[in-house]
């Protein structure tokens, strides 16, 4: 695993890719792409890579497929990055078998969502993230993102399963930087904005990094965002973070998921992709065509941003 010994509370890095999950043309699962795909961003910079979260596509892959891509994955980028592995799920019991399943294929880490759908009250979800936690050897993110799935992992819960030895970090996407400075002011909790337009506002607050969707095309513009803020360079920080924006909003606000936008524009750059899996429907040509157009505006003259 690799980690940043400037950031000694960062348990997976800080500069963490949520990648996609390759397929073949016919949809099959492609791990010689996934293979190629995380050489190329851990070489850009990604201390670790989040696989099969909902920017990989995890509501539709299987379970064995979600192993083979952590065991491929490690194969490729050996101790060079952290891999966390997303196996969280509405049901408890199907989250424990996966988060033993990840472990034995190589994970370092696990990203657990709230439970979605069901909406459990505040001491079931508790009760759920400290039953995965018990259940294997591996530290826990948790994923907060009530927009999604209905349920918000209020700043009390965290504060209570920071008690908890393996529950070491959360994916924030909360949107309630009130609720997340109590958080972070109260416990020892690693945070990682979750929300690409949100990177430098809770790296300035004292997260610990990110998870991003669009590093996946360019893995080493937020890591840079970073860097100029640690050295000092905010002015700079900002103005990366404020560039970052041509390609952040049609990737991640354009009004289709941030799987289908990447994916489109990765395979218009003639990286690992593939298609999507039903029911998400891939992007058509315009909106292709309008996100190859940002990335060329956004990397032009920067070759270090570049795919």
């Amino acid at each position: 695993m690799t980690t940043d010994d400037d950031h000694p509370s960062a348990p997976f890095g800080r500069a963490l890719c949520a990648m996609v999950t390759p397929f073949t043309g016919s949809g099959a699962l492609d791990l010689d792409g996934a293979q190629r795909l995380a050489e190329r961003l851990v070489a850009a910079g990604c201390d670790g890579l989040v696989l099969s979260g909902t920017t990989g596509e995890s509501p539709t892959t299987t379970d064995a497929e979600k192993s083979a891509l952590v065991a491929a994955v490690r194969e490729a980028v050996g101790g060079r990055a952290a891999l966390v592995a997303g196996v969280g799920t509405a049901d408890t019991r199907h989250t424990v078998e996966l988060a033993r399943a990840a472990e034995r294929a190589g994970a370092d880490g696990l990203l657990v969502v709230a439970p979605y759908y069901s909406r459990p009250p505040q001491d079931a979800l508790e009760a759920h993230f400290r039953e995965v936690a018990d259940a294997c050897g591996l530290p826990l993110a948790l994923y907060d993102i009530p927009g999604r799935t209905g349920t918000r992992i209020e700043p009390d819960t965290l504060v209570r399963l920071a008690g908890h030895p393996r529950i070491v970090a959360v994916k924030d996407c909360s949107y309630d930087l009130l609720g997340t400075q109590k958080v972070l002011a109260r416990t020892g909790l690693a945070y990682y904005a979750g929300c690409d337009e949100q990177i430098l506002a809770l790296y300035a607050l004292g997260a610990t990094g990110y998870v991003s969707t669009v590093a996946n095309v360019v893995p080493g513009l937020f890591r840079a965002v970073l860097d100029a803020f640690d050295a000092g360079g905010t002015r700079e920080a900002a103005c990366l973070q404020r560039r970052a924006l041509a390609l952040i909003e049609p990737v991640m606000a354009a009004g289709l998921p941030g799987t289908v936008t990447t994916k489109a524009l990765l395979g218009a750059l003639g990286l690992p992709s593939g298609p999507v899996r039903a029911p998400l429907r891939p992007a058509d040509r315009e909106t292709t065509e309008g996100l190859l157009k940002a990335y060329r505006e956004l990397t032009a003259g920067a070759a270090q941003f570049q795919a």
